[in-house]
């Protein structure tokens, strides 16, 4: 694909971007509910903790996410984690319901990615240190974000990298050419020092799928977001 055939970077409200966990209905019920309050991206992270799901139970339960999603705020953009082929899938199943694909650092190579999903998919990217983001700005033409951390250490994914702290954002927000998200063990109490720090928004994970509440935590922590932007 030539770069004169690529869309320009969407304009992706990531100030609350909820990453599912679990493989359940309960699952899928947060992940609308989260939409419902105002969250502007859902990331689908199907793996469960007691097996490998299949290629085709994957593709099933990110679209019954994408649906609830859907019906619960048609604006709010859903991707499906390392897995460019389920996206691609999705489309061809039920158009219009999952937007694209987050990449880790051992997936399928971003230009690839794009080749396959095509200039409207929503890619993104998983970094967290200084040469990572550089390495991303190389890719910067095919990608809409990239992640960033972790944050702190978080029990719901090994990274390997050593976390972040509010420090540790600013420059990686001065170097980026795309938009940041910050991600890792994430609470509602971290977001405000977390926008100061010029990041585009927080990804979280237990703060909104394992609350009492999704809507309300979503809703709090886009409060918080906007308050600290001004």
């Amino acid at each position: 694909m030539r770069d004169s055939e690529r869309r320009t970077t969407q304009a992706l409200d990531l100030r609350c971007y909820v990453i599912t966990s679990g493989v359940s209905q309960e699952t899928i019920d947060a992940a609308a509910a989260a939409a419902a309050a105002g969250s502007g991206l859902i990331q689908v992270r199907p793996k469960p903790r007691e097996r490998v799901l299949s290629t085709r139970e994957v593709l099933e339960f990110t679209l019954a996410v994408a649906r609830a999603v859907h019906t619960a705020n048609p604006a709010t953009r859903v991707v499906v984690d390392d897995r460019a082929d389920v996206a691609y899938a999705a489309e061809l199943a039920e158009p219009g319901l999952v937007h694209g694909v987050h990449l880790g650092q051992d997936d399928l190579p971003i230009r690839a990615a794009r080749a396959l999903l095509g200039p409207e998919a929503i890619i993104g990217l998983t970094t967290g240190t200084l040469a990572l983001v550089e390495q991303a700005n190389e890719v910067a033409d095919v990608i809409d974000y990239i992640g960033a951390g972790p944050f702190r250490l978080t029990p719901t994914k090994d990274s390997g990298r050593p976390p972040l702290g509010e420090e540790g954002y600013p420059p990686l927000v001065a170097v980026s050419k795309v938009p940041m998200v910050a991600i890792g063990d994430i609470g509602v109490a971290d977001v405000a020092a977390l926008a100061a720090t010029g990041v585009d928004g927080v990804a979280v994970v237990r703060a909104v799928m394992e609350a009492g509440d999704p809507g309300a935590v979503t809703r709090e922590i886009l409060a918080a977001f906007d308050s600290a932007r001004g």
